[in-house]
């Protein structure tokens, strides 16, 4: 039991992530209109994707942005990295659960109103120079 144990330890060591990244869960905001906003700041440097999520009108800028600044805060104090040497190399929004609602309609009846929630995910990288393989 113990050497099971140990391997599946050392397999989930070498699938962890060696990026840094940060998740957001439960965000009371439809994955829809979050991945808009990821639509915008994908592949863009740290210091870009924060400008344009600071003068963004949308209402899921403002939690994209956190988990963005999360993700740098990750990547400086914890794999000792410098922030303006980052880029966004994956960001994406997940469904996550929905509160169920009720609608009153005619004849007693009632229909359903889902209220999304978002997982939102950001992977951030460092830039890759010219002269680097």
């Amino acid at each position: 039991m113990k050497k099971s144990m140990e391997k599946k330890q050392a397999r989930l060591e070498t699938i962890k992530e060696k990026r840094p990244h940060a998740v957001a869960k439960y965000v009371r905001v439809s994955p829809y209109k979050v991945r808009t906003v990821l639509a915008l700041i994908r592949g863009k440097d740290y210091k870009e994707a924060k400008a344009i999520l600071d003068y963004s009108v949308n209402g899921s800028a403002l939690a994209v942005k956190k988990v963005l600044m999360s993700a740098a805060a990750n990547a400086e104090h914890n794999m000792g990295m410098d922030k303006n040497d980052l880029y966004v190399a994956e960001c994406y929004a997940d469904g996550g659960q929905m509160l169920k609602r009720m609608q009153p309609v005619s004849k007693g009846r009632g229909h359903a109103i889902l209220k999304r929630t978002s997982h939102i995910t950001v992977v951030l990288d460092v830039k890759k120079l010219e002269g680097e393989v």
